[in-house]
């Protein structure tokens, strides 16, 4: 039931769709379309790889019985993501884990482009890390934002719907922490 139309796959309304209305192997599509950024988004809360994952597959189980408030023309992705982000919270507070957000950032080349050298490389890896340490010292509204935003490429409003902000909380939060990000890679700089 699941089968492509016309070649192309289905759309992830239509999936949750065929899911709501019972179609498992739907829904288990819809699982595999989100499973990696389900689990960044996880990651980027509880700071635990173990808790991320457990995060991100309770949340796609407790996704699957909450179909039927997912509203037909909302955006399955901010949808789910919210229910992934309520639930690595739910895990961090029980658990009580404050360990240090340690972030990667996938740097994705295109196919047709050449490996850097190791000079280039060297320094691109330094970058991220003063990059990825100033993220850490943002508080977390913040880093969430500029998370989900830039590292998860989510849109404003998808960043709204996973986060439950408004669109202007996003838009002014992201201007703050991109402002004091940016001091804080000048302050790392000069130092």
């Amino acid at each position: 039931m699941t089968d492509r139309v016309e070649g192309r796959p289905l759309e992830d309304v239509e999936l949750a769709r065929l899911a709501r209305d019972g179609d498992v192997a739907a829904y288990g599509e819809l699982v595999e379309r989100y499973r990696e950024v389900a689990f960044r988004t996880a990651w980027l809360i509880t700071r635990s790889s173990a808790e991320a994952e457990d995060a991100a597959q309770e949340a796609f189980v407790k996704a699957f019985y909450a179909l039927d408030r997912f509203r037909a023309g909302e955006s399955f992705r901010p949808w789910v993501l919210r229910i992934v982000s309520n639930e690595a919270k739910n895990r961090r507070r029980s658990v009580g884990r404050r360990e240090r957000l340690t972030v990667r950032l996938a740097h994705d080349r295109g196919s047709g482009d050449a490996a850097p050298s190791p000079e280039t490389a060297a320094l691109g890896r330094e970058e991220r890390e003063r990059l990825l340490e100033a993220l850490e010292r943002l508080r977390e509204p913040e880093r969430l934002v500029v998370a989900y935003r830039y590292l998860l490429e989510l849109s404003e409003a998808e960043t709204a719907r996973a986060l439950g902000i408004r669109p202007g909380t996003v838009k002014s939060r992201l201007s703050r922490a991109l402002g004091r990000l940016r001091r804080e890679m000048e302050r790392s700089q000069d130092a």
